[in-house]
């Protein structure tokens, strides 16, 4: 089945209250669902992956062919470029976010993805709802403060130590249940 997800990722400071937002498609199914969820504590650059891997994460077969449109070039480049690789293999030396990285990386297998890179701010229709949908998830006044994701402990992320992210909101809209996917 053809997916096609866009996703954006905002944050308020940096480190500071962030949020993520996604639209998932399946046109021949005539579906579309939108997601959000916002951290009290996190980065722009986590928050534009974390969207990318909710995404996979709330597919729940394999053997989809998954078409990405974000405005992340730290998301769209690290793998398509193959920079993602580079940094497996090193074991994510000195690179940020590995906890995310690795998350990412099971989302990802056995689903065919591919990244497009769209610019943001752009009249883009779609990134502008995820980009809406990002920012309102952040807002620290509409947040119950649940907390659900630590970086890994072994994640020595230089510039963020000891980033501790809290859920401030979460919201999943559209019809019907994506779990059929």
């Amino acid at each position: 089945m053809k997916i096609t997800v866009f996703t954006d990722g905002s944050s308020r400071g940096n480190p500071g209250p962030g949020g993520y937002g996604i639209i998932m498609c399946a046109p021949e199914h005539n579906y579309r669902k939108e997601f959000s969820a916002g951290y009290r504590l996190t980065t722009n650059n986590r928050m534009e992956l974390l969207a990318v891997i909710v995404s996979l994460e709330n597919l729940r077969s394999k053997g989809h062919k998954v078409d990405i449109y974000s405005d992340s070039k730290y998301v769209v480049d690290s793998v398509s470029k193959g920079w993602l690789a580079g940094w497996v293999a090193k074991g994510f030396k000195d690179k940020k976010n590995p906890d995310l990285w690795r998350r990412y990386i099971e989302a990802a297998k056995g689903q065919y993805v591919s990244f497009h890179w769209i610019k943001g701010h752009n009249e883009h229709p779609e990134n502008e709802r995820c980009d809406a949908l990002a920012v309102a998830a952040a807002r620290p006044d509409l947040c119950s403060g649940i907390q659900v994701s630590k970086p890994d402990k072994r994640d020595n992320t230089p510039g963020i130590p000891g980033i501790h992210e809290q859920l401030l909101s979460h919201s999943l809209r559209g019809i019907p249940n994506f779990s059929y996917i």
